[in-house]
């Protein structure tokens, strides 16, 4: 099978990932600006995958699983390694991946059923909400790497810019998990009785 433009992004995309993990867990100045660079590089591909696709119309079934695969596992990976660092609370982080696990177990069942999803606006402002924060967190990161040296320790508070922004992250997060499951509770249902055996 020939992989489209966009869908060798999305590829890209996870591939990077793990490479963003190993960076960060280096827990150096230098590793972790070049992991901030490569997240940024993968927000990218995300971008003008989502762009291609619509632009030349190569819009396939795999690119409409694999390209919000590949955002959950970024994202998911970057806040996971946040709290192994201690920078976030854990149980935001497993929140968020509660939350976007069921969906997209789901979403693998609604596309494989040829099923229309139906995805609120909130959704996206959680997506929105959930890069800019991980690139929030980047940015003070390196920039107190770079004035304190060699590895300045961010610590969780719920007061600070950071616990603000992760706050907000996690209150969209549940909110439009709670939407998406009353707007598809139909599939949903349909997918539970695939599942279950009752």
């Amino acid at each position: 099978m020939r992989l489209t433009i966009p869908n060798q992004l999305t590829l890209l995309r996870i591939l990077l990932t793990p490479l963003f993990v190993f960076l960060m867990l280096q827990r150096t100045p230098s590793s972790q600006l070049w992991a901030t660079l490569v997240f940024m590089v993968a927000g990218l591909t995300d971008w003008y995958d989502g762009w291609y696709a619509r632009r030349f119309g190569v819009i396939t079934r795999v690119g409409q699983f694999m390209d919000p695969l590949a955002d959950k596992i970024l994202v998911l990976s970057a806040f996971i390694v946040f709290a192994m660092l201690g920078i976030v609370f854990p149980w935001m982080v497993w929140a968020i991946a509660i939350r976007d696990i069921l969906i997209t177990i789901n979403r693998m069942f609604a596309i494989h059923l040829g099923k229309p999803i139906i995805t609120h606006i909130l959704a996206k402002w959680k997506t929105a909400a959930q890069m800019g924060t991980i690139l929030l967190i980047m940015a003070t990161l390196n920039w107190q790497n770079w004035r304190r040296g060699p590895v300045y320790n961010l610590t969780p508070e719920y007061t600070d810019f950071i616990g603000i922004a992760m706050l907000i992250v996690t209150f969209l997060t549940i909110v439009s998990g709670i939407i998406y499951v009353i707007e598809n509770k139909e599939l949903i249902l349909t997918n539970l009785r695939r599942i279950l055996p009752f």
